[in-house]
Formats: structure tokens, sequence, C-alpha cells
């Protein structure tokens, strides 16, 4: 089965505003290993994100992150960011899981 790869329009921005060859590697990367098996995961190239609802993965290429959710038929690319700015994207953009976001206020109302 192929996916679709629907990519957000911050996705975009971000993508035209990488350097030709990093864009192209990315490009490449997201034909390798999004359209046919978008859930696999690697060791050093897909992670499934914990703690999260959205997004579901991310795939790396060299510096850049790519955060990604899967539906039955198509990868939907949230965002294109480099590692430096992953961290901060996740926690301004990233959806807590349900359990997470529990035990995370009531953690914080014990402490």
């Amino acid at each position: 089965m192929t996916f679709e790869i629907i990519l957000a329009p911050q996705a975009v921005v971000s993508l035209k505003n990488l350097s030709v060859p990093v864009r192209t590697g990315v490009q490449e990367a997201l034909e390798l290993h999004l359209t046919r098996e978008p859930t696999k995961v690697s060791k050093s190239r897909i992670k499934r994100l914990r703690g999260l609802s959205q997004p579901q993965y991310r795939l790396r290429v060299g510096d850049i992150r790519v955060f990604y959710d899967v539906t039955e038929t198509q990868v939907q690319v949230l965002a294109v960011v480099t590692k430096a700015d992953a961290q901060a994207w996740l926690a301004e953009q990233g959806t807590p899981t349900a359990d997470t976001a529990e035990s995370g206020s009531s953690s914080r109302d014990q402490g």
C-alpha cells in the first residue's frame, strides 16, 4: 500500500526555507520512508512519539526533524524543523495524550 503525503502549510514554508541540498534530502527521505512504511520504527530514522496524540511520529533526516501523523491512507506532515528547534516546537504544538495530560496535572497539584 502506498500512502499519500500531505504537507501542512507550515511544513511547506519550512521546507522551502531549507537550503537546496538539505531540502532535496528531506524530500527524498519523505518519498523513501513515508510513502510505503511510515509506521516502521527504526533505531535512528523513525520514532513513535510517546505521550503525544499529535504528532504521532518523527522522521530524522540529518539535523532536520519531520513530525507527522498517519491515517489509513495518508501521512500528514505537520512540521519540518531543525534539531535545535524540535523540542520547542513539540512543547508548543504537540498535543499530549489524555493519560499524559491527566497525570501531568495531578503531579503538579501534588508538588
